[in-house]
């Protein structure tokens, strides 16, 4: 059985937060988590930048909550509303990250270009 480096990843952001920290030293990554928080980092809800000893500083910003999506529905575009009332709290407030056959999105771009793909993470 492999580790989900996302989930794990996640789940040291929301400890972190939860223990009042402000920042976290991981040594998990990989392409996928990296563009998850690139995404997180867009919106303005976290910081990253990536050591040289290969670790990641993660800083904390406006985060509430996020975490991975487990199982990995695949959704078509007509289903991504209904995992939107599933995973956010309420409507316009935060993120469903999509991995698309165009790379990984939020809902919204998902929704703008008329595509679905699997759910990967939610955060606000």
């Amino acid at each position: 059985m492999r580790p989900d480096i996302i989930s794990d990843a996640l789940n040291e952001v929301m400890n972190a937060r939860k223990a009042g920290k402000e920042n976290l030293m991981t040594n998990k990554s990989s392409k996928l988590l990296l563009k998850v928080l690139e995404i997180m980092k867009q919106y303005g809800y976290i910081d990253y930048e990536l050591q040289e000893n290969g670790k990641l500083k993660i800083i904390l910003k406006e985060i509430r909550e996020c975490k991975a999506i487990k199982p990995r529905y695949t959704v078509n575009k007509e289903q991504i509303e209904k995992y939107m009332r599933r995973f956010l709290p309420a409507r316009n407030f935060g993120y469903v990250i999509i991995s698309t056959n165009k790379g990984l999105m939020t809902h919204t771009e998902a929704q703008e270009n008329k595509i679905g793909g699997s759910l990967i993470a939610y955060f606000y």
